[in-house]
Order: C-alpha cells, then sequence, then structure tokens
C-alpha cells in the first residue's frame, strides 16, 4: 500500500521551488505593507503636531481640534495596529513542510519495511485517513497529499 506513493523528483524540486517564491513573494509584500503603513504613520502624526502647533498659535479654534485629534488617533491606532500585525516575518514552515511531506512519500515504503510496528503504525496514521476490509479486498483512503488517485476520496488496492 505505500509503495505506489512516490512523487518523481523533477516534481518535487518545482513543488518546493513553488512553495519557497510564494512564501518570498509573501516576505516582500508584507515588507512593502509595512513600509506603506509605517509611511502613512509618520505623515499622520507630523500632520497632528502641525495641528497642534495651528492650536496654540490660535488659528483654529479648540472644538475643531478636539474632533480632529479624536479621529486621527483612531487611523493612529488602526495604522500601528495593522503594522504590528505585519511585524512578525512569513515563515518557511510551508516550504519545510511541503517538502517534508513529499520526502515522506516518496521514502514511505522504505521507512515502512525499515522500522519496528510502533513506528510502522504512526507513518501508517500519517498517510491513511482510513482502511476496510471484507477479508478479501482492502480498501485505503489515504490522507491528502498522498491520495494521488483518480478520485480525491478513496483508492482501492488488495490485499496481499
Amino acid at each position: 500500500m505505500l509503495k505506489n506513493i512516490h512523487v518523481p523528483e523533477d516534481v518535487v524540486n518545482t513543488i518546493v521551488a513553488s512553495v519557497e517564491a510564494d512564501q518570498n513573494g509573501a516576505e516582500e509584500r508584507r515588507r512593502e505593507q509595512l513600509a506603506g503603513l509605517k509611511q502613512r504613520l509618520a505623515a499622520l502624526r507630523t500632520r497632528m503636531d502641525r495641528m497642534y502647533e495651528d492650536k496654540l498659535d490660535g488659528r483654529i479654534d479648540g472644538e475643531f481640534w478636539s474632533r480632529k485629534m479624536a479621529e486621527w488617533r483612531t487611523q493612529e491606532r488602526a495604522l500601528e495596529s495593522a503594522a504590528q500585525g505585519l511585524s512578525v516575518p512569513v515563515s518557511l514552515d510551508r516550504a519545510l513542510s511541503a517538502t517534508r511531506i513529499l520526502e515522506l512519500a516518496n521514502r514511505a515504503h522504505f521507512l515502512y519495511l525499515t522500522r519496528n510496528s510502533a513506528e510502522r503504525e504512526q507513518l501508517l496514521k500519517s498517510v491513511l485517513l482510513s482502511c476496510a476490509t471484507d477479508r478479501v479486498n482492502l480498501w485505503l483512503n489515504y490522507r491528502k497529499p498522498f491520495d494521488l488517485s483518480c478520485s480525491p476520496l478513496t483508492r482501492l488496492a488488495h490485499a496481499r
């Protein structure tokens, strides 16, 4: 049941490269968005400082100043919150997970043959969603992404 799980090396390399490129692009977009937010926040704070000076110089009344400052403080908090959300770099976990899954797919049969019964059980639990038998046939339902059949729900294999 594990012999048929295999992903050609060129496909593995293409998938891993695609996931890594996607993550690199996501990190670049995150940095650009964060820089844009910081720039907007700096512009807003400059505007708030100028307005405070205008209030001190008597160019605007207190009611207008209070209303605008409350509005801008709300914007400031929203920008700070958005910047905080973008402060953590994009993790490389997706690329590592894809690589590990594909390596497991390619080595599943070998690993099964070389492990003890507890490790075999863990491997089968990682690969199989469920299985059933009628004492003649064995029906296997592989977990994604190990299900390489045309039908996404089940895969049939005969018992040996």
